[in-house]
């Protein structure tokens, strides 16, 4: 059975971060999809790191693109910070980590609504045996390979996280 990472076509343990901390925007965008894409496609050569892409539109009034990234990175934290509390604590429930993940990353943003549309959908969260499985195999090889993956999206998302600080570039959005 082909696992999770096996269906993956770019890794973000494959996503260089260069030097100066830029962040490749190619390979980035291969490793996740949305409304950067078609910013990146208006001119390759300029937006070649997802920072250039933040620092043109910060002098505009349209930021699509930090936007969407800004949200995207937002997503990816919790579902980073979810997947690697349950691969570190094997006795906690699936639903448990990603709450917790939410709580810390997501909340704040979210209105009353959508807290409780997320308690919801915790509901029907699989238990870690199930969604294991489903993803390739609840065994070590595929726990060590999601570690992996976790913790090389963590540190673009570091990257992206004090680029976004040092500019205040999420102020608004």
């Amino acid at each position: 059975m082909a696992t999770l990472q096996d269906l993956i076509t770019r890794r973000f343990e494959d996503v260089r971060i260069f030097e100066d901390g830029g962040i490749s925007t190619v390979e980035f965008l291969e490793a996740s999809e949305g409304k950067v894409r078609t910013k990146y496609k208006s001119d390759p050569e300029a937006f070649d790191t997802l920072q250039k892409i933040i620092a043109a539109e910060a002098v505009t009034k349209v930021r699509t693109a930090t936007q969407g990234l800004l949200w995207l990175k937002r997503g990816l934290e919790m579902t980073a910070m979810g997947l690697k509390r349950n691969l570190l604590d094997k006795s906690e429930a699936l639903s448990d980590s990603f709450t917790e993940a939410y709580n810390k990353t997501l909340m704040q943003f979210h209105n009353f609504i959508v807290k409780k549309m997320f308690g919801v959908a915790m509901l029907a969260c699989p238990n870690r045996e199930t969604f294991y499985e489903k993803i390739g195999g609840n065994n070590d090889k595929v726990h060590e390979g999601l570690l992996a993956w976790v913790e090389a999206l963590q540190n673009i998302l570091n990257q992206l996280n004090i680029f976004y600080a040092s500019g205040s570039y999420d102020k608004g959005l």
